[in-house]
């Protein structure tokens, strides 16, 4: 599961350490919550030299109205990758619409006694990494609207995710730096899109507890103080 990440480096770092340009304006994310649909930075198959802005909530060319598209974009925030290449909304996109969603770091819960606790997860050398994603392009047949959209591909969860997201054991894929221009690479058959479908090392990435505030109906969340470390004494027990 990934319905929360940031992305709080600034536009022109992710120029360098991703190869690739901007076409819109951008301002660091601090909490995206999928279930606001915002539109976030991907980098495509078709365009691997962009950075564009598309809608969290995959939308498949084949919806037929409005109504059925806002019904479905809360349903496809994530893919599973043990079924992509079957589900209807997914099994187009994962053969021929592959992408990065850029990110630096993600949200995800502990339940501990009845109670949930946040934590965020980044690398342990805090920098920019890349989900695996697949995307789609719908266009509205009644007004001409055209809607640019992508989900996040998920696998099991490495023993520290496993640990932190202790009710459903799920994780983004996090591709490996140099494996991202393979991954936008047309042609792959089944198997070599599979072999990238998988937990990313624990070893190299970190967590922590952080504030509810990230959840706050009064606070704003998306400003750093979200993403700041929080202790709870009663987690302790849970170690």
């Amino acid at each position: 599961m990934c319905f929360h990440y940031s992305l709080t480096i600034e536009r022109a770092e992710i120029e360098i350490q991703l190869g690739a340009q901007w076409d819109d304006d951008w301002e660091p994310v601090f909490h995206a919550n999928g279930f606001s649909f915002l539109q976030m930075p991907v980098i495509t198959q078709n365009e691997p030299d962009r950075i564009q802005l598309f809608h969290w909530g995959l939308i498949p060319t084949w919806v037929k109205s409005k109504t059925d598209a806002d019904k479905l974009k809360a349903q496809t925030l994530n893919a599973r990758s043990e079924t992509v290449f079957e589900k209807p909304s997914f099994r187009t996109s994962v053969m021929h619409n592959r992408c990065l969603v850029i990110a630096d770091g993600f949200y995800e819960w502990m339940d501990f006694q009845k109670k949930k606790y946040p934590h965020y997860i980044q690398l342990k050398n805090k920098e920019l990494f890349c989900f695996a994603g697949i995307y789609a392009s719908w266009t509205d047949r009644e007004t001409g609207e055209h809607i640019n959209s992508f989900s996040i591909l998920t696998t099991d969860a490495n023993p520290m995710m496993a640990r932190i997201h202790n009710s459903k054991q799920r994780m983004p894929v996090i591709l490996p730096p140099g494996q991202y221009t393979r991954w936008l690479s047309p042609g792959l058959s089944k198997e070599e899109i599979g072999s990238f479908l998988k937990p990313y090392p624990d070893s190299e990435m970190k967590a922590f507890t952080i504030s509810k505030r990230i959840t706050s109906r009064t606070e704003n969340p998306n400003v750093r103080e979200t993403m700041e470390p929080f202790i709870y004494p009663e987690l302790a027990l849970a170690e």
